[in-house]
């Protein structure tokens, strides 16, 4: 079987109300991911999780109905700001271009919701990187980012928080990434 088109036929969507039933295994593939990377990824609760699909700011993949990925939206900084974050891929999907499918869909749904937002990312894995790069974010220091605490509050869970803090949140680990609108052209 050809894997790109195993992965063509994921389907990758806005996740909603029907899609609960995923919250457990989305926050047990991302702490999984995150114990094999050791590197930062911010916890969130099933709660937070639940809220992001139920307002329809979530993206999810499913092959069938087995569980491929996920991406959530959010805004800050008075809908100034907008993060997609939380994305995953299950490993068996990885390195056959889902990552970017749902990286696309939430960029999309971000622009939809929040045109005139800056959309800005926290990563430290190259591939993510590169898929930013694709969508037209750039890389920027901490301080283009939003200064909104509550933002940085979902940083503490990170393995890597104390640089973080250490350095007036100046400086980590992680890259910043950013896609301004009043600058930047849409892929």
């Amino acid at each position: 079987m050809n894997t790109e088109n195993a992965v063509d036929e994921i389907t990758v969507q806005i996740a909603d109300e029907q899609f609960l039933r995923y919250v457990d295994t989305i926050l047990d593939t991302i702490s999984a991911a995150a114990k094999v990377r050791g590197t930062g990824i911010a916890r969130r609760s099933p709660d937070y999780i639940e809220q992001k699909m139920k307002e329809g700011k979530a993206i999810i993949a499913l092959d069938g109905t087995e569980f491929a990925g996920f991406c959530y939206v959010e805004s800050w900084g008075n809908k100034k700001f907008v993060a997609n974050s939380g994305l995953i891929v299950v490993d068996k999907y990885r390195g056959q271009g889902l990552a970017k499918r749902i990286k696309r869909k939430a960029f999309e749904l971000s622009r939809e919701r929040y045109p005139d937002a800056k959309i800005f990312g926290l990563t430290t894995g190259l591939a993510v990187m590169k898929i930013n790069s694709e969508l037209g974010y750039k890389p920027v220091t901490f301080s283009e980012l939003t200064d909104d605490a509550a933002f940085w509050k979902g940083c503490q869970s990170c393995v890597n928080y104390d640089i973080l803090q250490r350095t007036g949140r100046k400086h980590c680990l992680c890259t910043g990434m950013l896609y301004d609108p009043a600058k930047d052209e849409a892929p």
